[in-house]
């Protein structure tokens, strides 16, 4: 089976595309889900992760409150460096269960940091989607309520635009409409498509 590693910055339209994908019978295994599970109370990473940040990183509920981790990390690269430590090595075992239980030509993997986290020797391909940085920060502003400045601060902490772009092997440049994407979508699923059933075409 063909593995598709879908990666670009937050707010680049990754989940929008792995959206487009899944519509057409695409397994899809999503990295930022299985991160947010492990670390769901009862779950392998929840623990740890509070052993490590404290208590103050908990909600009302006991749960590990995303918002305020995320803004205790991203303003600290050595504690960002101290959870990935924890969260990546049970994602990677997590991603090779669910590709064990697949049966298809071939599967999206969609991870934010997969060249960041040394995902990359996971999958056959990179697609990044790629836009522009304030088109990023607009996005996620509007879609998370995040401030300027913490959407700076995550950017901040990933790959540059040319640094992801070094690595692709596929690239769907979001700075248009949906018709855009689904066009662009369209013509990589037949791609890949054929890649799975004839190795060496491409």
């Amino acid at each position: 089976m063909l593995r598709i590693g879908l990666t670009g910055g937050i707010g680049s339209g990754k989940s929008t595309v792995a959206g487009l994908f899944a519509r057409r019978a695409v397994p899809i295994i999503d990295a930022d889900e299985i991160a947010r599970r492990l670390a769901s109370p009862g779950q392998p990473a929840h623990q740890p992760i509070i052993d490590r940040f404290g208590s103050g990183i908990l909600g009302a509920d006991r749960a590990i409150d995303r918002r305020k981790l995320r803004l205790r990390v991203f303003a600290n690269a050595a504690e960002r460096q101290q959870l990935e430590a924890i969260l990546h090595p049970l994602v990677r075992q997590a991603i090779q269960q669910e590709l064990r239980g697949l049966d298809a030509a071939y599967c999206v993997i969609s991870v934010p940091l997969l060249i960041e986290a040394n995902l990359i020797d996971m999958v056959d391909r990179v697609l990044v989607v790629d836009a522009g940085e304030e088109q990023q920060i607009q996005r996620v502003m509007a879609r998370n309520g995040m401030s300027e400045t913490e959407v700076r601060q995550i950017l901040a902490s990933q790959l540059t635009r040319t640094e992801r772009l070094r690595h692709a092997d596929d690239r769907i440049v979001n700075d248009a409409d949906l018709r855009h994407l689904e066009s662009a979508v369209e013509l990589l699923h037949k791609t890949y498509m054929a890649l799975a059933t004839h190795p060496h075409a491409g």
